[in-house]
């Protein structure tokens, strides 16, 4: 039986796309009939046929307004709003390490950048009456690893309050806003971070991949979420037919975060 999302048509920007979680929604819009744009800071070695390309770093407000004039140039505003950009390059080794640069960095990627876009994208949704934006967040804003994403961790957690925030005020007139958090996504990142591990700790990637699981207290299906996993729950979160979600975050973790 086939499912139809009613997206066919919708013109949607993802942040991040070229890669991981971002470019498993790229292809999941698009295979739901979506026009999609994105964004990365260089180029994908494979474009997907069909999807517009911007070459920009959203950590920046010229990046973000490099982004923005693409939209405006190519379709006038947007539909559907993905902020999936997110990521760390914090050293490892606890507070002490981490100075003003680093928490600036941390900030304008995975909060600011988001802000950004809303804040130039939002308003024309809003005179339309009709349009979703999306965040995602992390469930490190939970259980954020002391070592590494103490910053990271604060910058979604400030993600997902504000995403909150805007859903009381724009969600009325008819702009929806949802987050989702996901746990550990099995993307190029985590893979080459979990082989790092193995080399380390003298295993195989198997056992790199267990060594992450126990860090995070275990995950209950065994095993981190694949990127399109997540892709396809976020493609029907923005769709028609989840109307009535709004203003919610929902994690995807396999079962990290414990009962509280």
């Amino acid at each position: 039986m086939s499912f139809d999302l009613e997206l066919k048509g919708k013109r949607a920007l993802v942040t991040g796309g070229t890669k991981g979680l971002g470019a498993a929604l790229v292809k999941s819009l698009q295979d739901a009939g979506v026009e999609v744009m994105t964004s990365a800071r260089s180029a994908p070695e494979k474009p997907v046929q069909g999807v517009s390309y911007v070459t920009t770093d959203l950590s920046t407000a010229e990046g973000v307004a490099k982004l923005v004039s693409a939209v405006e140039e190519r379709w006038g505003g947007v539909d559907i709003l993905i902020n999936s950009l997110g990521g760390s390059t914090a050293p490892v080794g606890g507070f002490a390490v981490l100075d003003d640069a680093v928490w600036f960095d941390e900030l304008n990627l995975n909060f600011m950048a988001a802000v950004r876009l809303d804040r130039a994208l939002v308003p024309g949704m809003l005179t339309k009456g009709a349009g979703v934006v999306l965040h995602v967040s992390s469930i490190q804003r939970i259980l954020p690893l002391w070592t590494s994403t103490t910053a990271y961790a604060a910058a979604k957690g400030a993600l997902s309050t504000y995403s909150k925030s805007l859903s009381k005020e724009v969600t009325p007139k008819g702009v929806r806003v949802l987050s989702v958090s996901p746990g550990w996504i099995e993307t190029e990142a985590s893979v080459e971070f979990a082989e790092r591990m193995a080399r380390e700790h003298d295993t195989d990637y198997e056992g790199g991949k267990k060594l992450i699981m126990d860090w995070l207290g275990g995950i209950a299906v065994g095993r981190p979420a694949r990127p399109q996993e997540v892709a396809d729950f976020i493609t029907f979160l923005v769709s028609p037919r989840a109307a009535s979600v709004a203003g919610s975050e929902h994690v995807i973790d396999g079962g990290t975060v414990p009962t509280v």
